[in-house]
């Protein structure tokens, strides 16, 4: 594999699961917490835990679309960007959507394992962003929101 490449896997990676210098990874922020958890608000009209594992599922389905230039990816539940939280909230529900973030992970992995070196330099479909700034921009992302994470249960254990 490229070297180049390589790297932005292990960026990918590092970011939501990978043990890494910076703190928790997306994927450890969620690890234990209970879809009841996973549902409290910080305050009124905030998002909650649930809505950002669901928005950053939803970003690496589209940024997978941008690399593999294909029309017909399409996020598996409704709604975009901050997808609806389903009709009834329990822990199952919360299970298949921490399982839907690992499958979105997993397909974005393969499709960037899979990219040749010439494609790192391109626009991406839809993009104004070059392919390797999409694949360092989702891991960055995807850091952003476990922060945010990390933050909201800090304040659930003060109310």
């Amino acid at each position: 594999m490229d070297e180049r490449v390589r790297l932005l896997l292990e960026i990918f990676d590092q970011a939501y699961t990978a043990p890494s210098w910076h703190g928790t990874p997306l994927k450890g922020t969620l690890r234990g917490l209970s879809g009841r958890a996973a549902l409290w608000r910080p305050g009124p009209k905030r998002h909650c835990i649930w809505d950002l594992a669901l928005h950053t599922a939803y970003w690496k389905c589209m940024v997978r679309r941008r690399l593999v230039r294909d029309p017909d990816i399409a996020f598996p539940r409704d709604g975009a960007n901050w997808p609806a939280l389903p009709e009834r909230p329990n822990d199952a529900a919360w299970n298949r959507d921490r399982n839907l973030l690992d499958e979105q992970h997993r397909l974005l992995r393969r499709a960037i394992a899979g990219l040749k070196p010439a494609e790192l330099g391109r626009r991406g479909w839809h993009s104004r962003w070059p392919v390797r700034a999409e694949i360092y921009g989702i891991a960055s992302h995807d850091l952003y929101h476990a922060g945010q994470i990390q933050m909201i249960k800090r304040l659930m254990t003060r109310r």
